[in-house]
């Protein structure tokens, strides 16, 4: 091997040794696995699993395949399927509650649940709804449905929703945990390519900790 080739493994190895991790910060994350040519790394820290962030689908690529979707607002199945996050939430809320739905997609669905149970509801979403001044006001829960594991930067969105959110608001996410890493290969959450970070119970603690 050449001094110059040299160089250039020295050099890769030590970016893979520092390679951050996007949920809670930790200097040094280590490879896990490389799935039909997707490279997958863990943090010892929180146990979150991520997509190489090189290998993220580019914006216009991770909007058609949110373009196929089929989340219609009045779907009951889809209802039904959103009432595991809603009635927790609507559960603990005040009345007249002030709500962000983070992530809404092109059928907010769960935005029309909660308003219909008489609360005020703003909706973003980066692709759908990129109206930025939702994203200006203080809110007593923000709602985040099958959304965690679409964020490229998830520290800087879970510190936006700590900014966002009044003292003892609730921040409610729905996601899957990760499955055991020997399922990993074939688990049906992973083979999405818009999903590029995977959160165990003792992830969503830390990220909680970190935040207060």
């Amino acid at each position: 091997m050449t001094e110059t080739a040299r160089h250039c493994v020295d050099e890769l190895a030590t970016t893979q040794a520092q390679l951050e991790c996007p949920v809670c910060r930790a200097p040094e994350t280590q490879s896990f696995d490389t799935i039909d040519g997707t490279d997958y790394w863990r943090c010892a820290s929180c146990e979150a699993t991520f997509v190489d962030p090189v290998q993220h689908l580019g914006s216009d690529e991770e909007y058609a395949v949110y373009l196929q979707h089929r989340n219609d607002p009045a779907d009951a199945r889809y209802r039904a399927f959103l009432s595991k996050l809603a009635n927790p939430i609507l559960a603990k809320l005040e009345p007249a509650s002030r709500v962000l739905d983070f992530g809404c997609g092109p059928g907010p669905a769960l935005a029309a649940m909660l308003g219909e149970a008489g609360h005020d509801v703003r909706v973003y979403d980066p692709f759908f709804c990129p109206e930025r001044d939702a994203l200006t006001h203080i809110y007593d829960a923000i709602t985040c449905t099958e959304v965690a594991e679409h964020f490229h930067a998830p520290a800087e969105e879970f510190d936006r929703f700590g900014a966002l959110l009044r003292p003892g608001g609730w921040l409610a996410v729905m996601t899957n945990f990760q499955t055991e890493d020997a399922s990993f290969v074939d688990w049906h959450y992973r083979k999405d390519p818009t999903h590029v970070v995977f959160y165990r119970e003792a992830t969503f603690q830390m990220i909680a900790a970190q935040r207060g």
